[in-house]
């Protein structure tokens, strides 16, 4: 039985943790598109930022998505933050398969982010102090795309077997 789930969220939302979980739990493949962007360019993603600039990434980014798709009857994905808002891709994973929505509280978001700031180039020159600011206004532009995904897992409580139950009740109604 082909079963693909693409997760999607804000940077920080525990997109890959939970991903590979998941895939473990249901014994999938798991793929991180970020992590497949930098395997095939041989940089970070935050040297392709800086040295090619967000379009050229966010057409990476398509490419590989849809390499994934052709090539795998099933697997769980961790989509990037931005992935959703780009080129249809929000149709695109919703046609081939169960889109999980990830949304935890800004306030987890910031904290995971103030952790890791320097390999996220899209918030890497933001001041601390305005990093909850700019990550609610970011989170409402992509609401519009990440609240399409056929399930969402909103707030801070989340454990494997209860995310594994709405995956399975999910993927028997989309």
């Amino acid at each position: 039985m082909t079963q693909r789930i693409f997760l999607i969220g804000f940077m920080g939302a525990g997109k890959t943790y939970w991903g590979k979980a998941i895939a473990a739990a249901l014994s999938l493949p798991f793929f991180d598109l970020d992590a497949l962007i930098e395997e095939s360019e041989s940089v970070s993603v935050t040297e392709l930022f800086t040295e090619k600039g967000e379009e050229y990434f966010r057409y990476k980014e398509k490419d590989i998505l849809s390499l994934v798709v052709h090539t795998h009857e099933s697997f769980v994905l961790a989509a990037g933050g931005g992935t959703p808002c780009f080129f249809n891709n929000i149709d695109f994973m919703k046609e081939q398969g169960l889109v999980v929505w990830l949304q935890p509280s800004v306030d987890v978001i910031v904290a995971r982010l103030l952790a890791e700031k320097q390999k996220r180039p899209l918030i890497r020159n933001i001041p601390d102090a305005d990093l909850t600011v700019v990550i609610r206004k970011k989170m409402q532009e992509r609401k519009l795309y990440y609240e399409q995904a056929h399930l969402c897992l909103s707030g801070n409580d989340w454990d494997l077997p209860m995310i594994i139950e709405q995956i399975e009740h999910a993927s028997k109604n989309y």
